[in-house]
Parts: C-alpha cells; structure tokens; sequence
C-alpha cells in the first residue's frame, strides 16, 4: 500500500479504486459474521468459491464475505448484486442451484426467498422485505456491502472523507460545535450529550489525552456493538480519529470483550491497514495531526463494561468501578483526561460530519435525535438487528419489523436495557422509544436490547435471572449492590420455589430503594429495574407465587406438576421412553403413570406427548395447562 501523504492523495486514490470496478461484474455478498458463521456460512463461502471456479467465472463473479445486515433469524443470508437478490437460510448444497439458476440464466431459486407468511408473497430485494423496510438504517445498511478485511471497500464507498473534511476543513472546536450541535446522545446507556462530554474533555488541562471505545457489550441477548466492530471497522475507527482530533488526543484504545474474537480480528486489520495509507500514525494526511490506537481485550467481567471500570481494566487492574465525583474526562486512564464512548456512538461521527447537524437532528425525538440499532430477541418471529429512528413504539418494532409474536401466543411484555433495565407490560406498547419514556417506566434505554416475552414466561421468574446475573457480575467493591443483591437473589429464590412470604416484597422494595441511592456506580443503581418494575406492573403474578403457591405462567419447576390424562392416553410410551428420571411407569399399549416422588418437573413428557393424544397435562395450583403442539392455542 501507498502511504497517503494528504487529503489529495485519499481522493486519488478512492477515485481510482472506483474506476477499477467493473460495473458488469456479478457481486455475491455472503454475512460473515459470528451468527451466519454459526449457521455454516464459512461453509457457505467455500461451496461459492469452489463453484465458480469449476464454471472458470472468477473474472465474471467476485465472492465478498461481509458483516452481519441484522436479520440473524435467516442466516445464512446472500446478496447477489446487480440487482440485489436477497437469498436467506442458504446452505452449503442450495449453492449450485444459485450459481446455475441466478448467475448463469438471471433467474430466481425461489425457496431461497423471503416469504411473507400472511400472503405467501416472496420478496426478491431487501427494501421488499417488511423486516427491513420499516427500518432507517444508516450504521448497519453497508454492512453486507463492505468486506470488513478490506480498507478499499470502505474508502471506495466513501469512507475516511468525513476524517478529510474534519481535518481540512473544521478546526477542533467546530467539530465539537457540530457534535454538539447534532444532538447525539451515547449510545451505550447513560445518554450523556456526547457534544458536551467531548468540549469537557477539549477543556481539561493536562496531557497526554486518551480517546476509548468502549466494545464490552455484556447484556444478555445484545450484540450492537459486535456486529458494527465485526462488519465496518472502519466506520468506528474514523469516529474515533475525528474524536481525537476535536479533543487534542493522540493515543486510542479499542477495548473489546473478551467473547469478540472476531470483533477483536476485524478490528487489528482496520488497524494495521489504517497505519499501512497513513490514516493513522505520524502527521495523517498532512494535516500535522499524530495519532494511534491499539487494541485492548477485556477479561469478560460485565461490570467492565462501566466507565471508570473499563479504565482500570486498561490499567491492568482489577475491573470495578471509581467514585464519580470526579469526571473521567478530567481525570480518566492513568489519571489523565479521557474520552470514552460505545462502539455505536462513535460510528456515528462520520455521518454527522459528512451530512451535517441539521440532517442528523431532524431524525427522532426532540431530546432525543438520530436512529438506534437495537437487538431484537426473546418471543418474537424475526430475530435480529434492527435500526430505527428514536421515537418508534415498541409496537411498530415488535409487529412490524419483529413480525408479531410466534404459535398465536399473548405479548405478555418487553424487557428493556439488559439485565439492568426493566420489564414494560403490553399495555405500555405504544410507548415510543427513547430515553426519556423508557426510563418514565421504570427501564431505560441501556445499549438497546429488546427482549420480548410472551404468555408462558413468569415475570417473577425472569426478574429472578437477572438478579442472578447481576449477583455474579457485580465486583463486589461496594456493599450496597454486594449484599444487596444478594439478598433479592435469595428472596426471589424463595418466592419461586414456593416459600415466599408476603413481607418479602416490602423486603425487596427497601433493599431496592437503598441500593439505588448509595451503590457506587450504575450496575447496582440501576440492577433494581428489574425487581421494581415487576412489582409494579405484575403485582398478581407476585401474590399468586406468595400466597396461591403457583406460578400462572406454569414456568417455575418447583410449583408446576405434571399428569396424565388415563381418558386421552394412547398408550404410546414415548413419555416413559424420554423421560431422565425412570419416573414414569406403564407398559407399551397402556396408560402411563407418572411417580410424582421421583419427577423432576423438567418437563420432557410434556414436550413429547404427540399432538393426538395431549395426555400429559400441566399443573399448577389448580391452573391447568393440556399439551399444546406448535401453532395450535392453549
């Protein structure tokens, strides 16, 4: 590679690398990114390779592997670019059908396609698929476009000109003016204005200064900031220099969890490639501006992923938090001022500063401005990443981009914020989606997790596990989230195994209630969410565990039984064949008897039953639950 010595030369550059396409060369985009590899995607990529190279069309088609374009649910996902043939769940063996059917003739392998399961309508490109087309996806969009390993793909689709712009022609100051200007907020939880914490960090005397991406995502169920660091590095990386600039840095960290080995891969190369054209390094682009950044992997402690916590962890010491009575932009990493913002908010930088403030605040709410990449998972049809204006209802997310939820069952409620964020009840759906309204509700908007639950899961039991994830994750340095959390752990336990009493929730609330006033840092301020939320807006499911000794959710092992029906039972066996416990007594053609001493209550039998005979029933405190297949209502 050529070092680029100015702003010139990147655009030189970038004109060149867009003559050397060729406009009639068949692309075929293929996700790469850790969910489409679970699902066989390097598998996937290689039956492409093999393919075209037996047909000898390696001049003809060009094999891309990319990041993840968020709809997880049907990976492997396929782009066969022009015109953009989107292709979903492929395998390995549907590869020669494509490369015959789609490269070869121009038509379709139509079982590849989305399929809408209400009109039985397919969907051939990407803005015909509703899961896609309610969405504004300005982070995310390029993902199946870009190979993250290559420099040239992001500079070919104009990347690093926001960096020529901030360099050549803002001033540090204007930058942050801009910044500021924007509206944005951090995306990683707290909301802070991300304009006034850079100014803060700009003002504080003393030097060196450190700028930080924060990439230690820890909440169950969410991976925004993976999927931008696996799939468009880059576009975190020019945020970043553009921060350093604006804030007079000139050494960066990417701290990324340790759970991220592709996250951590992607990000190296951006590195090393960046330093290769003189994007980073000495004197970037002529503009007299130093700066480098290296990588720095976390040990996977959840409370790491906390401000002051993540800087020690960087130090080398042991991941828990400081008092906050001093900012960390003053006095951060090696007590030093310090700028440290999540993964998506950094990728925003190159977009407000290549469309401006005003675009970017004309989008969403008025506190709150811009879109979010939210996680959507849990009890919901279509899984993934999804990106959207602030303001949206949570019910235009979960039907309309989420697809409704599966089997015909009840939304019973969302959980917002990870772990640390609070279960919204169904009737709160039209809520729309920023920081202000989700935290009016007892959740907030944490780094944008969604986890939707429906009719069959306890709100007792789910505030139980989040507890107890806490409880494992806290780092203990303060006794208020310390003990108290242990305390609430061990009061749901009892609650959900049926030896709950009623002056336990007066308990729980006083515990809360202390613990978000006196905990040293946000994990224990805002673990009680959960808990509190529930208390709230689920009193009835609390009183029937306290004082009805059942779960109506028929969830929590220790208050449900399981029977079978003699008038129903087909004498099939497979009951007594499946079941761990040897609990299940009967011959083969006779009806089977469950021994309630040796059941375990794990549930199998339940699952099992066939659908003909919905022998094995379901109890809990006399609320019963018949065997129920897939698809069929209770």
């Amino acid at each position: 590679m050529a070092r680029l010595t100015s702003i010139q030369d990147l655009e030189i550059l970038r004109d060149e690398w867009e003559r050397k396409r060729d406009p009639l060369r068949r692309e075929v985009a293929i996700c790469t990114g850790t969910g489409c590899l679970g699902l066989g995607a390097r598998a996937v990529v290689s039956a492409f390779e093999r393919e075209v190279e037996l047909r000898g069309l390696q001049r003809e088609i060009n094999i891309k592997e990319t990041g993840c374009p968020g709809f997880c649910e049907k990976g492997t996902l396929v782009v066969v670019s022009p015109p953009g043939i989107y292709y979903m769940g492929v395998q390995a063996e549907d590869v020669p059908e494509i490369v015959e059917e789609t490269l070869c003739r121009g038509g379709l392998v139509g079982r590849l396609l989305y399929t809408d399961p209400v009109t039985g309508q397919k969907a051939v490109l990407e803005d015909d698929i509703p899961f896609y087309s309610h969405q504004m996806r300005f982070l995310i969009k390029n993902n199946i476009k870009i190979n993250p390993k290559d420099i040239f793909d992001y500079i070919a689709m104009g990347g690093y000109a926001a960096l020529s712009s901030a360099l050549s022609q803002m001033t540090a100051q204007d930058v942050i003016e801009e910044i500021k200007k924007s509206g944005l907020r951090g995306r990683g939880g707290g909301g802070f204005p991300t304009g006034k914490k850079w100014e803060s960090t700009a003002r504080a005397p003393g030097q060196p200064k450190y700028v930080i991406v924060n990439c230690d995502e820890g909440d169950p169920g969410a991976f925004m900031d993976r999927a931008l660091m696996e799939g468009n590095p880059h576009s975190v990386l020019e945020g970043l220099i553009i921060g350093a600039y604006a804030v007079g840095a000139n050494s960066g960290y990417i701290y990324v969890r340790m759970e991220y080995p592709l996250a951590v891969e992607n990000a190296k190369i951006a590195l090393h490639q960046a330093r290769e054209l003189g994007l980073l390094g000495k004197n970037i682009l002529g503009s007299g501006f130093d700066f480098e950044v290296s990588v720095h992997r976390g040990a996977g402690a959840f409370v790491s992923g906390e401000s002051t916590a993540l800087m020690n962890a960087l130090e080398g010491k042991v991941g828990e938090p400081r008092p906050k009575y001093v900012h960390t932009s003053e006095c951060g990493l090696w007590n030093r001022p310090s700028l440290l913002n999540n993964v998506e908010t950094w990728a925003n930088i190159p977009l407000i500063i290549n469309r401006g403030s005003d675009w970017f605040s004309s989008i969403g709410t008025e506190k709150s401005k811009g879109t979010k990449i939210f996680s959507l998972v849990g009890k919901v049809n279509n899984t993934g990443l999804v990106e959207v204006p602030m303001g949206m209802s949570l019910a235009d997310i979960i039907y309309k981009i989420g697809g409704g939820i599966p089997n015909g069952k009840k939304l019973k409620g969302v959980q917002t914020g990870g772990p640390s964020g609070g279960i919204i009840p169904a009737r709160h759906l039209q809520t729309p989606v920023d920081f202000e309204e989700l935290t009016g509700l007892g959740s907030m908007m944490g780094s944008g997790s969604i986890i939707v639950i429906d009719e069959d899961t306890c709100a007792v039991d789910l505030a139980r596990y989040f507890v107890d994830f806490l409880c494992d994750e806290s780092c203990g340095k303060c006794l208020p989230c310390r003990e108290g959390l242990l305390r609430m752990r061990e009061i749901l336990d009892g609650i959900v195994s049926g030896i709950g009493r009623e002056k336990d929730l007066q308990i729980l609330k006083e515990v809360a209630e202390l613990m978000r006033k006196t905990s040293l840092c946000a994990l224990g301020r805002t673990a009680v969410n959960p808990v509190l939320s529930t208390l709230s807006y689920y009193p009835d499911e609390y009183a029937a565990h306290i004082v009805e000794k059942r779960c109506p959710s028929l969830a929590c092992k220790a208050l449900v039984s399981y029977y079978v029906e003699p008038e129903v039972c087909i004498g099939c066996g497979l009951c007594k064949k499946n079941c761990p416990q040897g609990a299940i007594e009967g011959e083969e053609g006779s009806i089977s008897v469950i021994d309630q001493s040796r059941c375990t209550r794990c549930g199998i039998c339940f699952d099992v039953c066939p659908p003909k005979a919905r022998a094995i029933t379901k109890v809990s405190g006399g609320l019963v639950q018949s065997k129920v297949k897939e698809g069929e209502k209770a």
